[in-house]
């Protein structure tokens, strides 16, 4: 039966992120996407807060909570993997600007690519990154789904409008069977670590990203709520290839799996209390 489920789990991870990001593809174009990027005031604050203000705020929960070192190290690690796949369907469900999401998910996947290799190393040490084992997960899986979306709008308007909704529907229920997954299959490891803070740590974590992103992102809800959850949603499953290839410690794993599930927890409350706030100010 364990090894039918982790194969489902494997499924649904290649379903949710080759559907959602087709179904994103098939509703922009890339001028809609790149325009987003032309203001350099947004850029340089989501790099700054996810490359800068990440990695520190991860440090400063290590020296206030006691965690052990392994889970530490998963938090640090957790800290530098920025740009989740999961941005664009928080996003819709805060009702958000889905071209903002989807230009900064581009770019802080590319920030991490080059960030988890060059600096993490400097803070954990016996940590090695190579940058194309990062890259090639988050090219197969989120970029060339992408861009094949878009290709299809681009040349076959009718069939994405017919095919972005049905997609997105798959996109939904494989993100919901994954986060079931992801507690069924790791309920062990997550009990196992009730009362040694590293539940706290990681929900003070992802909380206190979001609200950063949030005070710092402007005026307009939808962009503050966009910036806010690009900044709370860390890439786990680009942070778990070091870890695993790397640093070989299950602790550390645990940390990462524990602070997933906490991640899509708070971060779709996050996205549920912006779509509320954006309503209630419209």
């Amino acid at each position: 039966m364990l090894p039918l489920l982790q194969s489902l789990e494997k499924v649904s991870v290649f379903v949710f992120l080759v559907s959602s990001m087709a179904a994103v593809g098939l509703n922009l174009t890339p001028h809609a996407i790149f325009q987003p990027l032309r203001n350099g005031k947004m850029v340089a604050l989501a790099l700054a807060l996810n490359f800068v203000f990440a990695p520190a705020f991860a440090w400063l929960l290590t020296v206030l909570i006691p965690l052990q070192h392994e889970h530490a190290v998963g938090l640090i690690l957790l800290s530098g993997a920025a740009g989740a796949p999961f941005l664009p369907k928080l996003t819709e469900t805060a009702h958000g600007d889905l071209p903002l999401a989807v230009a900064l998910m581009a770019l802080l996947t590319i920030g991490t690519i080059l960030f988890l290799p060059l600096a993490l190393p400097l803070l954990i040490p016996g940590l090695q990154a190579d940058p194309w084992s990062i890259a090639r997960p988050l090219i197969l899986l989120i970029v060339l789904p992408l861009l094949a979306g878009m290709l299809i709008k681009n040349r076959a308007a009718s069939l994405a409008a017919r095919a972005a909704p049905l997609l997105g529907k798959v996109g939904n229920l494989s993100l919901l069977v994954l986060f079931v997954l992801l507690v069924v299959l790791n309920l062990h490891a997550v009990l196992g670590v009730v009362g040694s803070g590293a539940i706290l740590a990681a929900a003070l974590y992802i909380l206190g990203l979001f609200i950063a992103g949030w005070v710092l992102g402007g005026a307009g809800p939808e962009t503050r709520g966009v910036l806010g959850l690009a900044t709370s949603a860390r890439n786990f499953g680009a942070a778990l290839v070091p870890a695993t290839s790397s640093l070989h410690d299950p602790k550390v794993t645990t940390m990462l799996i524990v602070s997933a599930i906490v991640c899509l927890v708070v971060t779709f409350l996050a996205a549920s209390w912006v779509r509320r706030r954006t309503a209630a100010l419209g």
